[in-house]
């Protein structure tokens, strides 16, 4: 096995995997104890077998850590997230005991930023809908012609993005390029530059409700915006807009968006995130007016790969003694 490299120690790692990951992308770990679960995921009490001897927790961002299985982790050094989010994590106790946090928040940018505008073409062209129709016995029900199954053109739609980080700013350039007008509202205006570069402008919450075609959600999850998309938010947008979710599923009650739908108070959405994973509100099931996906925004292979390597990373430079890792969030 390959050694700790610090001025003082030289010691073997446990690394514990919450879930089986590729193990192509942790190449350079691989002297290393590198402990995943046999088929999907560790159960919890599988997962407190190992934490006593774990050095590090790769922690994937669809898998909670429970307090209990940490308070028995002596030894434990860091949690690497396996994603940009860590809400599946307790901060607060890590920074408590010294534990430290990393995340991967570059290599997620571009599949979920695609994963977005994917939603959007979906959801203004009933591509999903259609799909479903046809696919049932009685799509012989369905009229082919011009005036037929129409659906809305990205082309001149205004786009409000309410979270202008790098991936907000990834979907604003994939706008750019579909013709659509950018307006945004972020918890602190851009520079200019960047916004000039997207032609984007500042407007404030509620403007961005009120005005969008479409409403893109690509902010971090905080207690804060808990449910920031709510009731009085659906009503505020126009009726003929629509609402894409690739961020977290708590951004959004769910009960609140189906009634919405159904009422038809909101023209329809695209969620590839829910607030209750793996079960979704049964009331947007039977919405047809919204596109669902399984949290699959940043579920490439390429994306895959590049999140291994990632947190790689960020292991590699704790195992090299460098304080300054490379995605540290504590």
């Amino acid at each position: 096995m390959s050694t700790f490299y610090h001025p003082h120690t030289i010691i073997t790692m446990n690394i514990v995997f919450t879930t089986r990951l590729p193990h192509e992308g942790f190449s350079r770990l691989d002297s290393h104890k590198l402990i995943m679960p046999l088929t999907d995921t560790f159960t919890h009490s599988q997962l407190c077998e190992h934490m006593s001897d774990a050095d590090i927790l790769v922690a994937t961002y669809d898998y909670a850590v429970p307090m209990q299985i940490l308070q028995s982790a002596h030894k434990l050094r860091m949690i690497a997230a396996f994603g940009a989010g860590f809400n599946n994590i307790p901060i607060e106790w890590c920074r408590q005991h010294g534990v430290i946090v990393t995340n991967t928040p570059t290599v997620v940018v571009e599949p979920t930023a695609e994963q977005c505008f994917a939603l959007m073409h979906a959801v203004v062209h009933r591509t999903a809908e259609l799909d479903r129709r046809l696919r049932m016995a009685d799509s012989d029900g369905i009229r082919f012609g011009v005036m037929h199954n129409l659906g809305r053109s990205l082309y001149g739609m205004t786009l409000g993005i309410i979270g202008m980080g790098k991936i907000g700013q990834a979907v604003a350039r994939r706008a750019v390029a579909a013709g659509m007008t950018i307006i945004y509202h972020n918890r602190h205006q851009l520079d200019a530059d960047i916004e000039k570069r997207y032609h984007a402008r500042y407007v404030s919450f509620d403007e961005l409700l009120r005005t969008s075609d479409m409403v893109s959600l690509n902010l971090p999850y905080t207690p804060e915006v808990h449910h920031l998309i709510d009731t009085a938010e659906l009503h505020t947008m126009k009726s003929n807009a629509f609402l894409i979710n690739t961020a977290r599923g708590a951004h959004v009650n769910e009960k609140a968006l189906a009634q919405a739908l159904l009422k038809g108070e909101i023209a329809g959405a695209g969620l590839d995130v829910f607030e209750n994973e793996p079960q979704i509100t049964p009331e947007l099931l039977q919405c047809p007016n919204v596109v669902l996906s399984p949290h699959i925004g940043t579920g490439t292979w390429e994306g895959r790969l590049a999140t291994c390597r990632s947190v790689e990373e960020n292991i590699f430079a704790l195992l090299c003694g460098n304080h300054n890792l490379p995605n540290r969030v504590v």
